[in-house]
């Protein structure tokens, strides 16, 4: 007789989603779960692109997302909702990723409920409680109840050990959102040639600790690189946040080869990736993604979590400074050795395979 153990997952923001799609997916296959999908909807709009690209439909939806939310009532709603959903579904142990308020107030709620927690995407680290915010602080405490901890690099396993954590509970797998990346990657027919023929740049932005003036600079920058140059063309997904759609519209909407649109699908996005010549982004799964696609990537912050794509020399950190932007952009546009060296570095980021591996070590600690 198959021994049956419940297993919630909680997804609540696109990156979430895309990162434990293959987990889900690959606990879907085994006989002995019973699978539970939560979405807490901190992101509604944005996680339903990625739960219908990945055919999710989740078991329970908390529908949280509230306009212009604030971090104490999002977690307040969170933690009170999360904790009624364990009491009712009783899972055998909880599974979040990430450095969300959904992961911190799943989390907590699985604290005080002595339910186990599994941590996907665990260890990253900045060092610096403040940055990015409130991130940071996000995982550092969803470290300190997780039972499991799946960490994406070698890197993010020795964050861990350094801070305590018992050696068993701390599992190197890779990070699963090259799983998604290769899964959707491999689907995707060979890119047409674009009328326009001028290199693709791709921009995202949305981080709060870049809202205001690193915001401005960084559109200072973009603009002046576009007016200044006729060999590129842009491409910037706009995030809904309302400190960052107004700006980008206001600065750049009136300016010749620079496409605003809305947030892409994944499988959009995916194919824009790939068309890209660099990418420019304050997000941490494109610093993961971009590699594995062999583009260049600019991080448009002053400190990451994932260092080992800069160690790799893959990606390259340039702040928020609109002339540090222009001077990296300039260099890779115009030295093809400095291009060639960041476009063929090896990815540090996994196989593919993150997912398979984490649900068997939950198999192997929860069946034997």
């Amino acid at each position: 007789m198959t021994v049956v153990r419940t297993v919630l997952v909680a997804v609540g923001t696109r990156p979430e989603a895309i990162k434990m799609a293959p987990v889900i997916r690959a606990l879907r296959e085994q006989p002995w779960v019973r699978l539970r999908v939560l979405a807490t909807a901190q992101h509604r709009e944005m996680l339903d692109q990625v739960l219908t690209t990945f055919d999710i439909v989740p078991d329970i939806d908390l529908d949280s997302m509230r306009a212009n939310q604030q971090l104490a009532g999002l977690t307040a709603r969170l933690l009170e909702k999360m904790d009624e959903v364990i009491e009712l579904e009783k899972p055998d142990l909880v599974l979040a990723q990430g450095d969300t308020t959904t992961v911190f107030a799943t989390a907590l709620a699985c604290f005080y409920r002595r339910v186990p927690f599994g941590h996907v995407e665990a260890g990253l680290r900045t060092g610096d409680i403040n940055y990015p915010f409130p991130e940071e602080m996000n995982r550092v405490v969803a470290s300190r109840m997780a039972r499991w901890h799946f960490a994406p690099t070698a890197r993010a396993r020795a964050n861990l050990l350094a801070e305590g954590v018992p050696e068993p509970h701390v599992h190197l797998t890779g990070n699963t959102v090259i799983d998604a990346l290769y899964h959707v990657a491999k689907g995707l027919q060979p890119a047409t040639v674009p009328a326009d023929r001028r290199r693709m740049i791709l921009v995202t932005t949305h981080r709060r600790e870049n809202f205001g003036e690193p915001l401005q600079q960084v559109l200072r920058a973009l603009r002046r690189l576009i007016e200044q140059r006729d060999d590129i063309r842009m491409l910037i997904p706009v995030h809904p946040n309302p400190n960052v759609a107004p700006e980008v519209r206001r600065m750049l909407g009136d300016l010749p080869r620079v496409q605003l649109c809305e947030p892409l699908d994944y499988i959009p996005f995916v194919a824009a990736m790939q068309e890209s010549f660099l990418i420019l982004s304050d997000s941490g799964g494109v610093q993961e993604e971009a590699p594995a696609l062999g583009k260049p990537v600019l991080v448009l912050r002053d400190e990451t979590e994932r260092p080992e794509a800069v160690e790799a020399g893959v990606a390259q950190l340039v702040g928020t400074d609109s002339h540090a932007i222009e001077s990296a952009v300039g260099r890779l546009l115009d030295d093809p050795e400095a291009y060639r060296r960041m476009a063929t570095g090896a990815s540090p980021y996994g196989d593919g395979f993150a997912a398979r591996r984490i649900v068997d070590i939950l198999r192997h600690d929860l069946i034997g």
